[in-house]
């Protein structure tokens, strides 16, 4: 059994939202680059243009490289030989978050009611923590602040399985071309399939995430991300909206089983500014 401070995890918690909320991740950074050199239209190379000036001046500077530094998303992979001392796991994850967004001057955006007082928490609590238990004796910890310009744009399905992989293609399509603009293009995209009605949409949250290189390990999924990535470019909604062939960096599928009766599908958008990153501790 390994004993693990919890004092830790808001010191890592509060280091995660101010370098996540100011350095865009590599990987992403690099297919900004890679579209920029293959856009055809001037409006399109200049959007892009500016959307890497800003992720420099943003990593450089360490100021958010978007005003929205979004709602904290924790997801906490717990080894089960691991043993938290010191206090309550989820108050010290929040408490990092109180932290992290205190000392990085970042503008906290969550309301206590979502209804009738709508009331800033002044804080950016409470986060949104996702725990799974996992053998060993590490916790990996993934910190994604989610803007809520792409947020408000995704789209959960519960298609028939009569529908088919035609009617999840239609699906995507139609989620990413309504979103249009409001989504801030480049879009990275996630695409949850199975599960049920909460599972499709952290499986589409959990593909937003994925390293852009990666693909499916089933190739008829990784065809199927290929094929709607290409669609999706084909769309002509471009950079910011302005048109061109780079309207998603990426496109990932995740799956798990589902009921004879259902096939959910789940569409989770995230704008350029994909932000997150792991910690193993």
């Amino acid at each position: 059994m390994r004993e693990i401070n919890v004092n830790l995890i808001t010191q890592t918690i509060a280091s995660l939202c101010r370098s996540t909320c100011t350095d865009l991740p590599q990987d992403v950074y690099d297919r900004l680059k890679e579209a920029r050199a293959a856009e055809k239209g001037g409006m399109a190379q200049k959007t892009l243009d500016i959307l890497i000036e800003n992720a420099d001046i943003s990593k450089q500077k360490k100021i958010p490289i978007c005003q929205d530094t979004g709602m904290a998303c924790i997801w906490l992979k717990v080894g089960q030989e691991v043993h938290f001392v010191g206090g309550d796991l989820n108050e010290a994850i929040q408490q990092g978050v109180r932290q992290g967004y205190e000392e990085g001057y970042l503008r906290k955006s969550i309301v206590y009611d979502p209804v009738f007082d709508r009331v800033n928490t002044q804080d950016n609590t409470p986060a949104m923590i996702t725990y799974e238990i996992v053998p060993g004796d590490k916790i990996e910890i993934t910190l994604a602040p989610k803007g809520f310009g792409s947020e408000n744009m995704s789209q959960i399905r519960m298609l028939k399985p009569s529908d088919g992989v035609e009617g999840i293609k239609s699906f995507v399509l139609n989620v990413v071309e309504s979103a249009g603009a409001n989504a801030c293009p480049p879009m990275v995209i996630g695409v949850g399939i199975g599960g049920n009605f909460d599972k499709v949409a952290l499986l589409a949250k959990q593909a937003m995430m994925a390293p852009i290189e990666a693909h499916h390990p089933d190739k008829r999924y990784a065809d199927l991300e290929d094929e709607l990535l290409e669609r999706i470019n084909q769309l002509g909604i471009g950079p910011a909206g302005f048109g061109g062939g780079t309207t998603a960096l990426a496109l990932h599928i995740e799956t798990a089983p589902t009921h004879i009766a259902g096939m959910p599908v789940a569409v989770a958008i995230c704008c350029h500014v994909s932000r997150h990153e792991k910690v193993i501790l």
